[in-house]
Order: structure tokens, then C-alpha cells, then sequence
């Protein structure tokens, strides 16, 4: 028992090295500094604070910490002159791969969990682990339509450029379809529809409409989440497919 231990830790500690190291530090203080120049911003325009709002200024941090690891990863595996060792182990994309994904995601929510106790400490009371919790949904559907673009272009940049343009593309349809809340001259019905519609991909679950009943909010969250999840799954599984064409990467 104590081998198999040891030698789990030692898989762990190699993997995180492989997935965590290089930029991602910068990642990480990068994703900081924006998450601290947000709280600064609200306490210093004193804008109301609550869960919805914390919610939304640990979004983006969310996704820049998710950015590196899973957009980079095939590219360092190749730059490390480890990729043809890799595709030599059987069952690699799930031993390798997976197993990679699974720790990604497992070390982001717990520094997911750090931020939102500084924004506890700092800013307003929020439920720590129910708001990371949360916002692992835009994590795993992002984190996995990242991984799937990058078995695709197989470039750590190009992935990354996807990704931008993607994202750009979310926002501006939201915001087009009046998602972004409430201003102008939109019409307000198609504004609420799409702010508050399980299509909407950074739904805000801690928002609390007025307009809209308890019980269809809650099962508006709940299909949200649903949604998020299935999509990040079909991703992954179509990346781990694209990982069976060995040719193209080796």
C-alpha cells in the first residue's frame, strides 16, 4: 500500500510540475492583479457590493487561470521533447491527459477558493466554497473547448487565439441580445430573456431577478449548469479523440 502511495505522490508531483510550471506563475499572478484591481475599483467608486457582484469580478480570474495550463499543454509536451514518450503509454489519453485535466481543475478551485476568501475578508460575506464551486461551470466549459481547440491546431498559440476570438464572440452576442443588463434603448424583455436564459454562458447564478419567480430562477441555474457541464464533457471527449490520431502530433 505504502508503494502505491509513494508512487501516486510522485505521479502528482510530476504532473503538477509539467502542468504548473513555466508561465503559469504569471498566469496566476496576473489573474491576481485583476481580481484585486476589480475589488479596488468597486470599493473605491463605492459600488454596491454583494454575491452577484464577486461573483462577476471572479470570473475573469477564472478563466485566465484556466488559460495556460490547458491552451499550452500539448505545445510543452513537445517543446519538452516528452510528446512521442507520452503517445508510447497505453491508454495515454486518458493516463496522461485526463489525469492532467482532472489535477488542472482540482488546484484551480482550491486557489479559487484563496481569492474568494480574500474577497470575503475584504469586500462582503460570500459563501467561499459555493461560489468556486460555481464557477468551476465556466471553468470546465471554457477549460475543455480549450483543450479540444488545441488537439486541433496542436498550437499552443493558435489555441490561444481561438480562444480570444471565441470568447470575444460570447460577449458581444450577449451583449448584442441585450445580456449585458440594462441600459439603452433594447428591448427589455429580449435583455431579460438572454441575461437570465440557461444559453447564457457567464449566467451569474448569485444575480436575483425581480422579474422572474423564484422556482423558474432556480431551475434556470439549474439548467445552466447542466448545460455548461454536458458541453465541457462533449469537448473533452472529442479532444481525447483527436488524441488517437497520433500521426498529426508525432
Amino acid at each position: 500500500m505504502k508503494k502505491y502511495l509513494t508512487i501516486g505522490y510522485k505521479l502528482v508531483q510530476y504532473n503538477l510540475k509539467v502542468i504548473f510550471a513555466g508561465k503559469f506563475v504569471w498566469f496566476l499572478l496576473a489573474s491576481f492583479a485583476f481580481f484585486a484591481f476589480f475589488m479596488f475599483q468597486m470599493a473605491w467608486n463605492r459600488e454596491e457590493i454583494n454575491e452577484s457582484s464577486i461573483y462577476t469580478i471572479l470570473l475573469f480570474p477564472c478563466l485566465l487561470l484556466i488559460f495556460y495550463p490547458v491552451v499550452f499543454g500539448i505545445q510543452n509536451d513537445e517543446d519538452n521533447r516528452i510528446l512521442e514518450i507520452i503517445f508510447g503509454i497505453p491508454n495515454y489519453r486518458f493516463k496522461v491527459w485526463g489525469f492532467r485535466m482532472l489535477m488542472v481543475y482540482f488546484a484551480n478551485f482550491f486557489i479559487l477558493i484563496a481569492f474568494a476568501y480574500v474577497a470575503r475578508i475584504l469586500l462582503y460575506p460570500i459563501p467561499i466554497v459555493e461560489m468556486s464551486a460555481q464557477l468551476l461551470f465556466p471553468m470546465l466549459f471554457f477549460g475543455n473547448l480549450a483543450f479540444m481547440v488545441s488537439t486541433i491546431t496542436r498550437s499552443g498559440n493558435g489555441t490561444a487565439v481561438v480562444m480570444i476570438i471565441t470568447g470575444l464572440l460570447f460577449f458581444i452576442f450577449i451583449n448584442a441580445s441585450g445580456g449585458g443588463g440594462g441600459g439603452g434603448g433594447g428591448n427589455p424583455n429580449q435583455a431579460t430573456s438572454m441575461a437570465f436564459s440557461f444559453w447564457n454562458v457567464f449566467l451569474n447564478p448569485f444575480t436575483t431577478p425581480s422579474n422572474i419567480h423564484p422556482i423558474i430562477w432556480q431551475d434556470t441555474i439549474m439548467k445552466s449548469r447542466i448545460f455548461l457541464t454536458l458541453g465541457g464533457i462533449v469537448f473533452l471527449m472529442i479532444g481525447l479523440l483527436n488524441l488517437q490520431k497520433r500521426e498529426k502530433f508525432v
